[in-house]
């Protein structure tokens, strides 16, 4: 293995601790529930762990808002407890990575406090202060600036006006961001999911954007003028540790994403593509379109050429805190295992490393709340107040059903018991109710279950050279229903056939499988011989041969 390469052979499992499991059931997922179900993660086959924000934090966008780099949120645990967590994980032989949020803080952060207090003080200059401010807006609520009484100017927030955006200009800053990587690494973890970290470097003189809604100030701080020297000072920390840099990116294009993972300007062992998880929607989760088999593989594929090409390696995932659930978007409820399955073969033998989130193995799907007031994701509700506001209120709500991130937040299910298993207290959000039948307990009696088959999934993969380095080729890009695709290495050759639609689809297999003896290693129906050219609605085949 290549060295620091290990990330490339296994799975990652990721936990957004507040809905995982309460350990000590105040009704909130913590670091004991997440503890005392480490022995199921490492049952899926997966070999490390990315943690979600665990920092101290007031909860504006849930932990995203952080108000101390340097310990554990009281409702999670302590940091005592983390290390307990951290060593048990790497015990069972599982990496762990924190979320590195550093292109902002909360407003509570005893930086900000001290901040807004003068223009001369040492922390004046850690966010960015204006007298006027310019046209952009924030990606969550309103404008981008708002007006600070006590220091008698704005401050710059792209996100919640709780989370003032840093000043990463400032050199004791990017010093602030070094010592906290070095805290986190010291206790022994093994690398960072840096959160929006393209965003930290802001054009000169902050000019006004374009007059579009949200994203018209986005081209003066995506990608901006010192992103690739800021996250150099941060890559070489990460060297003197041997840690995973992984870096997420709104709206970042393969190309964009090659300078952050190639030459000279190399920052991140990954990048997260969000073009994939826009075969439904349009530039936001909240415009709707139908589901396109196309717009899904084009993205996907995209990246796979792309990469491969210049050496770099991709982030596979079709879940994660931040999207509505797999199923109940490109899937269906109606045939609910059959499509829980097939989607998790369409991307699990992608090229790159997977990514698989809390809940996402048992099938668990959307909640639809009977008002815009229970819900709790702030963009949620921005989205219903600020976008279509011309619609019926009925309209926007359904709208907020489809993609809310609060339906991957949604406790996980772990029986059918009072709160699913979740906590011996009352929950500190919603049960999805179809918990007595989506649940861990159910799943691990049925052998044919949505969670059986990703550990089917992940077992194989990891045992197949083939499907961990080999080299990735589509076929049939066109194809309405049926995404089909290859990976090979040396003599071995992996074939997998996906049919999205939820009927019948007959297929035709490559010229240069035709001929060739297949050996069936994988297929979501029962029971089936797989070599008919009739594939069952939302049926998923791995076939393996020799090239």
């Amino acid at each position: 293995m290549e060295q620091n390469q290990w990330f490339k052979d296994v799975t990652f499992y990721q936990i957004w601790t507040r809905s995982f499991a309460d350990g000590n059931g105040d009704g909130i997922g913590d670091l004991y529930g997440v503890y005392d179900k480490l022995d199921y993660i490492r049952s899926l086959g997966v070999g490390g762990i990315w943690f979600s924000p665990l920092y101290p934090s007031p909860n504006a966008d849930y932990g995203y808002d952080i108000s101390d780099y340097r310990d554990i949120h009281p409702d999670f645990g302590d940091l005592r407890q983390f290390q307990r967590v951290l060593d048990k994980a790497h015990r069972l032989g599982m990496r762990v990575l924190m979320d590195l949020v550093v292109n902002h803080t909360s407003d509570e952060h005893p930086w900000f406090q001290e901040s807004r207090k003068s223009r001369n003080n040492p922390y004046s200059d850690y966010y960015i202060w204006r007298d006027k401010p310019n046209n952009w807006d924030s990606l969550f609520e309103g404008k981008a600036w708002t007006y600070d009484e006590e220091r008698g100017q704005y401050y710059l927030h792209l996100f919640s006006k709780k989370q003032p955006d840093l000043n990463m200009d400032n050199p004791r800053v990017r010093r602030e961001v070094r010592e906290i990587m070095r805290f986190w690494l010291n206790m022994g973890v093994d690398g960072f999911r840096e959160d929006v970290i393209s965003f930290i470097s802001k054009r000169e003189g902050l000019p006004n954007g374009l007059p579009i809604p949200a994203v018209g100030g986005m081209m003066h701080y995506k990608d901006g003028p010192h992103i690739h020297e800021y996250l150099g000072e941060f890559r070489r920390v990460a060297e003197e540790y041997g840690a995973v840099q992984i870096g997420e990116s709104p709206m970042t294009t393969v190309r964009s994403a090659l300078h952050y993972l190639t030459g000279e300007t190399k920052s991140m062992d990954m990048m997260i593509s969000f073009d994939h998880m826009l075969a439904d929607c349009i530039g936001t989760e909240y415009m709707h379109l139908p589901f396109s088999l196309r717009r899904y593989k084009r993205a996907l594929t995209r990246w796979q050429y792309t990469l491969a090409g210049r050496g770099a390696w991709n982030v596979l995932y079709v879940e994660n805190h931040d999207h509505p659930r797999i199923i109940s978007r490109y899937g269906s409820e109606r045939y609910w295992r059959e499509s829980g399955t097939m989607l998790a073969v369409s991307y699990l033998f992608l090229q790159g490393t997977p990514f698989i989130y809390q809940g996402q193995e048992i099938g668990m799907t959307n909640i639809r709340l009977r008002s815009i007031d229970e819900y709790r994701d702030i963009a949620s509700k921005q989205n219903y107040e600020r976008f279509l506001t011309f619609e019926s209120p009925a309209k926007r709500l359904r709208r907020v059903h489809l993609s809310s991130r609060d339906s991957a937040r949604t406790p996980m299910q772990w029986n059918a018991g009072r709160n699913a298993g979740f906590t011996a207290g009352k929950p500190w959000f919603v049960v999805n109710p179809n918990y007595r039948y989506v649940n861990v307990e159910r799943e691990e009696r049925d052998r044919h279950s949505i969670l059986q088959f990703y550990r089917r999934c992940i077992a194989l993969r990891s045992k197949s050279r083939a499907l961990l380095r080999g080299s990735y080729r589509e076929f049939y890009p066109l194809h309405p229903h049926i995404f089909m695709y290859e990976r090979v290495y040396g003599s071995a050759a992996y074939l997998i056939v996906c049919n999205f639609r939820d009927s019948e689809t007959v297929i035709t297999l490559p010229p240069a499988y035709r001929d060739k003896p297949l050996q069936l290693m994988l297929d979501n129906y029962p029971g089936k011989d797989g070599m008919s050219p009739v594939m069952e609605a939302y049926e998923a085949r791995v076939y393996r041969t020799k090239r």
